[in-house]
């Protein structure tokens, strides 16, 4: 047999064919190109699959005529010779050019899926989408993009003691950390400031999962609002200058963002100071940030909303209290068979104490605590307790009551019980601390001067001062709610305003409807 391009050529037997990876040529669209093979726009393909300067395949018999096409598929580019079995000598070089191109890392498609592809349209018509970006470069955009918001307040750990939460960096290990390839939705930012009794608080945050955000960018750093507080009834000078400057960096971040929607707040400091209001006007004329002073009971609610996705689904009871600079919020959980979509509608009692650790601490020193100063001050939050008419809770043996700490205070004891080499808040939310755990923590601290707690790393100079104080409040609440184990939550206000913005804007049942999920 002659080839009319390489000259005599061996009867063809069907192992060319799965010497090119590509399997079996449509012999029509080869007569469209005037007879040129595959090998001979690929030379070395040419040279593994026959002789070399050789085609492939015969186009024409001897006498001249086309050559009558071949009907039978081969699967994967092998397929039986029409005249019986296969060539050896051909089969090792078909097995030795597909070796040769994996080796080359050469991908050339498949005959059904260049029909497939054809056009750049489906089999069933449908216009190919485009293809999706490798995980790599999602994870290269999302830092670029989000600068220092990913991991959240992870970067926080780099920096020693509370130093490292003062830093403006975002937080890790949200609920709502999006997972590799998940879709964000950059045009639904949301924002929560906190402004407190001793720290100054933003979050701005993304929705993802149904109930979860991610956080973008955020900013902690404590301003003691509250000192000399109870002692005037009024916020120093030093005090305001030092949140107004905490202020302009918080409104420096919002306006450089595209926010959706925004909820700034003020608690106990700005509730009880006669100046409050007049200190808020001026942080509208000066940073144009307009804050509104909640009461206890919202805040009570929002603490609970932030804390929602620590509540397992078989809790039946649950104590909730965030210990703050200026007041303490306890709220009691009680779940039943159905349980709410939000937590905070199951709460059946609550009470704000007039009480927290920088109040606490400038009335009983918070420098030098002995024991008996410590005992003093538990016997004035536990006096306070007393004041609360709620139902004692039954404790049943099955675990489905617990305490949920959600402060300063109780992440620095897990710090400590941990003995991290600094604060971690991904190795601290969530953390289970059992009763003896407490107060093991709680007796460590209390045999320890000012200067060891101001070394301790999870502590700092900043908070050594304070941590006594928030403890004897803790203590206090475990004696009136005695509970065989307490979770620790490092989150608190801020969470609880995103949660309740994004459930109130319904941006989960659109999310579900833009992934192709049925809405509910």
């Amino acid at each position: 047999m002659e080839d009319p391009e390489g000259g005599a050529k061996p009867q063809f037997d069907g192992a060319s064919a799965a010497g090119r990876k590509d399997g079996k040529k449509s012999r029509r669209r080869k007569g469209k190109r005037g007879g040129q093979s595959r090998n001979a726009a690929h030379p070395a393909s040419h040279e593994l699959s026959g002789n070399a300067g050789q085609s492939a395949r015969p186009m024409e018999d001897a006498a001249g005529n086309p050559a009558r096409k071949r009907k039978r598929r081969r699967r994967g580019g092998q397929g039986a010779a029409q005249d019986g079995a296969p060539h050896p000598q051909a089969m090792e070089q078909a097995r030795a050019a597909g070796n040769a191109a994996r080796a080359e890392g050469e991908q050339t498609p498949s005959r059904r899926n260049r029909r497939k592809h054809r056009g750049k349209r489906g089999l069933q018509g449908r216009p190919l989408t485009a293809a999706k970006p490798s995980l790599p470069q999602q994870e290269s955009r999302a830092e670029e993009t989000v600068q220092r918001a990913e991991p959240r307040e992870a970067q926080n750990s780099a920096n020693a003691g509370r130093r490292g939460r003062q830093d403006g960096h975002a937080p890790s290990g949200y609920p709502g950390d999006r997972q590799a390839g998940e879709h964000a939705w950059p045009d639904e930012l949301y924002a929560a400031l906190d402004l407190g009794t001793n720290n100054c608080r933003l979050l701005i945050a993304q929705p993802t999962r149904p109930g979860q955000f991610r956080v973008v960018d955020a900013f902690s750093r404590i301003v003691r609002l509250g000192e000399g507080l109870a002692a005037s009834g009024r916020l120093s000078d030093e005090a305001m200058e030092r949140a107004i400057e905490a202020l302009r960096i918080c409104a420096s971040k919002l306006r450089n963002r595209e926010i959706r929607r925004m909820r700034l707040i003020a608690t106990e400091a700005c509730r009880q100071a006669v100046n409050g209001e007049e200190f808020l006007a001026r942080v509208v004329a000066e940073t144009g940030l307009a804050l509104e002073i909640i009461d206890r009971e919202t805040e009570a609610r929002l603490a609970v909303s932030g804390c929602s996705s620590l509540v397992g689904r078989e809790t039946r009871s649950v104590v909730l209290f965030d210990i703050g600079g200026g007041s303490s919020e306890i709220a009691v959980i009680r779940i039943g068979d159905n349980r709410f979509s939000r937590l905070a509608n199951h709460i059946t009692h609550w009470t704000s104490l007039p009480v927290g650790v920088v109040t606490l601490s400038e009335r009983h020193g918070g420098r030098d605590v002995t024991p008996e100063a410590f005992e003093g001050m538990v016997r004035e939050v536990g006096g306070m307790l007393e004041g609360f008419d709620c139902p004692e809770i039954e404790v049943a043996q099955t675990g489905d009551f617990h305490l949920i700490g959600t402060s300063g205070t109780v992440t620095t004891l897990a710090g400590v019980h941990l003995d991290l080499p600094r604060y971690d808040r991904r190795k601290v939310d969530g953390i289970w601390l059992s009763d003896d755990e407490v107060s093991a923590m709680q007796a460590k601290l209390l045999s320890w001067n000012f200067e060891s707690r101001a070394a301790n790393p999870c502590i700092g100079p900043d908070r050594a001062d304070l941590v006594l104080a928030g403890c004897a409040i803790l203590e206090a609440i475990r004696r009136r709610w005695p509970s065989p184990r307490m979770r620790v939550a490092d989150r608190g206000l801020r969470e609880g305003l995103l949660t309740d913005m994004m459930a109130d804007d319904g941006v989960w049942r659109r999310n579900r409807n833009r992934r192709g999920q049925r809405a509910r």
